[in-house]
């Protein structure tokens, strides 16, 4: 609150901007909005003034002066690192082309249809959705009220969907080849890859890995291991494997949390990293190269993917884009310490 003449303390206004700075609340809208109508001193002044008396433009009212929102609603897994990352890239992407964040925790124990109505409540003009595990048909029938971008989630037959619906990915099934073929370059025979299950992405990439493998001529070692996309999964995965015969030389995780996992167990139980099992994980998260980690992984953009998720959902909602789309970016293997030649 602002203490006005008479000793009135309440919320500033435009209009309290305007008549401190001697101008139109229409001019002060212009220039709160970035539109280039008033001179360079002019501007100063009228952000300098909004500024000291702490005035904020009230976004649900901007919703209604302009008829259309400037806000985008985003979904993420707060569990999920590397959606984390995105939202980190997200939130600058946004404000730069003048337009505002809201963001949803995607929690498992609730229906993923309840966050996105939460957005929608709010009046977001557009939603990108971070690894949405709801059905191709929700998506759709969704993307007809309002436009849609999902991240990291590959939608078949995309381009003839009806509504604005769009996807943001990495070459997964490249990101995978490009895992094995490296393993295998090394030297590894007997490469075990343990799934997401069905979360996104999780299918793509483990027929990725069973491609790989044939293409390899490796049909008989061929070795999926049910988990998930967390630390939880990658243990379980890692007990088991500790109770077979033996060991394999390599193993490919779904991504780097489950990566993590493995490697805790692993090394808790006195198998050498990389010298007896080569670990591999997948997104390059911030805590992969951590030194006491040093995780090889397939890097994800994670600061291009937010930024082309951004784009694509305001350009369905500004219908600079009026078609389906699929912006799909290329993987990178990073080599750290986690493998290694297996020992002969």
């Amino acid at each position: 609150m602002t203490s006005f003449p008479g000793g009135e303390a309440r919320r500033p206004t435009m209009a309290d901007v305007a008549e401190r700075a001697g101008v139109s609340r229409t001019l002060v809208s212009f220039i709160l909005d970035g539109k280039p109508r008033a001179s360079e001193e002019t501007t100063r002044r009228v952000l300098a003034i909004a500024d000291e008396i702490g005035y904020r433009r009230d976004a649900a009212a901007r919703v209604l002066a302009q008829g259309r929102s400037r806000t985008l609603g985003v979904l993420m897994d707060v569990q999920q690192m590397f959606e984390a990352e995105l939202v980190t890239a997200i939130y600058p992407a946004a404000r730069k082309l003048g337009y505002e964040v809201l963001l949803s925790a995607n929690l498992q124990d609730q229906p993923e249809s309840d966050f996105v109505d939460s957005l929608l409540s709010h009046r977001c003009g557009s939603l990108i959705l971070l690894g949405p595990s709801s059905t191709q048909d929700y998506l759709v029938g969704l993307s007809q009220r309002v436009p849609v971008v999902t991240v990291g989630r590959r939608l078949p037959g995309l381009a003839k969907t009806p509504g604005l619906l769009g996807t943001v990915r990495t070459n997964d099934t490249k990101g995978m080849r490009m895992a094995v073929d490296y393993l295998v370059s090394l030297g590894h025979r007997d490469i075990h890859h343990v799934d997401g299950g069905d979360e996104p992405g999780s299918a793509d990439r483990r027929r990725a890995y069973r491609a790989a493998m044939r293409a390899h001529g490796l049909d008989d070692k061929i070795t999926v291991i049910p988990g998930a996309h967390n630390e939880r999964a990658g243990a379980a995965a890692a007990r088991q494997m500790l109770q077979a015969p033996s060991l394999p030389t390599a193993v490919l995780a779904g991504n780097d949390r489950c990566a993590l996992g493995l490697l805790d167990v692993f090394t808790r139980e006195g198998v050498d990293i990389p010298g007896q099992v080569s670990l591999i994980g997948y997104d390059d998260s911030r805590l992969s190269d951590n030194p006491r980690i040093d995780l090889t992984t397939i890097h994800q953009d994670a600061a291009t993917i937010g930024v082309r998720s951004v784009e694509m959902a305001v350009e369905f909602l500004e219908r600079a884009r009026t078609e389906p789309d699929d912006v799909v970016l290329e993987p990178q293997l990073v080599v750290r310490s986690t493998t290694a030649a297996p020992r002969r």
